[in-house]
């Protein structure tokens, strides 16, 4: 049997995403994104409204990065979340994490997260159904510690999930089937 319950951001599982970008002084803004995925092949949308530092950098400095956060650093992952860079400038420096400058857009790596997508801004929607900030990937990095060969393998990634449900994170990390291969077992 199935019960009505509360409707809420109940999309499970949704990413939890690190947006990096730089203030306007040059110092590392990191936010918390659960609102974000992929648009196209090389372009990522983010719910993010305009009241974010980390939305007046994007569209100041043209550029940004999505960062996967894993269970390694879900204590600043999760700072990230519930720490405004409106309020608190030095946020970056309290979590103890590193960056380096991207090669490709105008924005920082955070290094300990292990995989990180580049983007250049490409527009902001805020109408009735906007969803934000759109951004043109222009170039993935993985560490080397989460790489099968060429590929990355996302049981090392140790990737979270957020639970829009109880506010949990949760690991993401073991493989249950093959896509595009499993269902045709059903094809007749």
């Amino acid at each position: 049997m199935r019960k009505n319950i509360k409707n809420t951001e109940a999309i499970f599982p949704m990413p939890v995403l690190m947006i990096a970008t730089y203030n306007e002084d040059g110092s590392v803004d990191v936010m918390n994104a659960a609102w974000g995925t992929m648009l196209s092949r090389n372009q990522v949308i983010l719910n993010l409204t305009e009241t974010h530092k980390t939305v007046k950098n994007i569209k100041e400095r043209k550029a940004f990065t999505v960062s996967i956060a894993d269970a390694e650093h879900v204590v600043e992952a999760d700072y990230f979340g519930v720490v405004s860079g409106n309020n608190t400038p030095n946020k970056f420096e309290n979590s103890g994490l590193t960056v380096t400058k991207s090669e490709n857009v105008d924005a920082p790596i955070i290094n300990e997260f292990p995989i990180c997508f580049e983007c250049e801004f490409i527009e902001y929607q805020d109408d009735e159904y906007g969803c934000g900030v759109i951004g043109k990937v222009v170039n993935v990095t993985a560490d080397e510690k989460v790489m099968n060969g060429e590929n990355v393998d996302i049981t090392l990634v140790d990737a979270i999930a957020f639970d829009p449900y109880t506010h949990g994170y949760y690991k993401v990390t073991e493989r249950v089937g093959d896509a595009f291969k499993d269902g045709l077992q059903l094809k007749k």
